[in-house]
């Protein structure tokens, strides 16, 4: 991978002036790939890394383990963008192994959640079985640690 989006994926906000100093390239090289790497579609978009947890967000994150049956000529791929166009879904991947999706689901409370699986979910046609797992707590998203060691505290000793 070229080492320009390496640096970007670890901070998008790196200035253009960094990037070129870190790679040893003028700045309009710099703003240049940036732009053609958007133009093609390579760069899709920017994210932040929120802790939800400090905010008191209390959205619940679910995982489900989608297994479906493959259409004629369209394989997972129809199906993968038909779940995924729906406004729960975060992510979805296909997998090997035991099931075909693995699917990243978001909504105001277990209920919605359930919910989403239950009528909008599981009756697709082609959708064989779902397996729910609910986040409990997050310790590392996207390469970053959101919860730091926490700090032993020892008495002090005293002679």
């Amino acid at each position: 991978m070229d080492p320009l989006l390496t640096l970007l994926q670890h901070d998008a906000l790196a200035s253009h002036a960094d990037l070129a100093a870190q790679l040893n390239v003028s700045l309009e090289e710099i703003a240049r790939r940036i732009a053609a790497y958007e133009a093609d579609g390579v760069i899709l978009g920017y994210h932040t890394v929120i802790d939800a947890d400090k905010l008191g967000d209390q959205t619940v994150t679910s995982v489900i383990e989608v297994r479906i049956t493959p259409e004629r000529e369209g394989g997972f791929d129809r199906m993968a963008d038909r779940i995924s166009k729906f406004r729960e879904v975060r992510s979805c991947y296909l997998m090997s192994g035991g099931y075909d999706l693995l699917v990243f689901v978001e909504g105001r409370s277990l209920r919605e959640v359930a919910s989403f699986v239950s009528e909008k979910l599981s009756p697709l046609g082609g959708v064989l079985s779902t397996a729910t797992h609910f986040r409990l707590k997050t310790y590392k998203e996207n390469g970053v640690l959101l919860a730091g060691p926490e700090k032993a505290e020892r008495l002090a000793v005293s002679p």
